[in-house]
């Protein structure tokens, strides 16, 4: 069975993806400084779970030019989002054969990086991406808002599918 974390993960996922419905190509790679663009989102969200769940976790590298270009840290870009898009679903749907096999006490455990234990566990980790993705979120809504969109989805969604279940069932 799915871990709750991973559904709210997953809920996640979908309030990003539909808080960005209708945005277009130009509108995406508009910056309102200091914010990123839309388009730089999309992949910084992707290079995170690339990084956790495909590299960290499984030990693939499926997207290697995300880091460089949307990585945190690294100077501001407004790559394609077209491109971004495309990562962002390559990367997780390979993450989600990961994640589709965590249990409680995968959670607690540490990833190897560079022949050391990770300093927060995977549990952690996949919390941090949650809550990330819910910080991005904001902020594309925000950047939609400035672009002057009306009619904007209502956060948060419909929760039926990510309703509260206790990790012990």
């Amino acid at each position: 069975m799915t871990h709750p974390l991973v559904t709210q993960l997953r809920f996640a996922r979908s309030e990003f993806v539909r808080c960005l419905e209708g945005v277009t190509e130009e509108e995406a790679q508009r910056r309102f400084l200091p914010m990123n663009s839309i388009s730089w989102m999309v992949g910084h969200l992707a290079n995170q779970e690339n990084t956790y769940w495909v590299l960290a976790a499984q030990g693939k590298q499926i997207v290697p030019d995300l880091y460089p270009l949307v990585g945190y840290g690294k100077p501001a870009s407004t790559p394609p989002l077209a491109e971004m898009w495309a990562a962002w679903r390559e990367v997780t749907a390979v993450a989600d054969q990961y994640l589709d096999i965590l249990t409680v006490e995968t959670l607690q455990t540490h990833f190897m990086w560079k022949d050391k234990p990770t300093d927060e566990s995977v549990g952690t980790m996949l919390q941090r991406n949650l809550y990330h993705y819910w910080f991005h979120n904001g902020e594309a809504y925000a950047v939609r808002q400035m672009l002057g969109h009306t009619n904007l989805p209502d956060f948060v969604g419909d929760m039926t599918a990510a309703a509260y279940r206790s990790e012990n069932r």
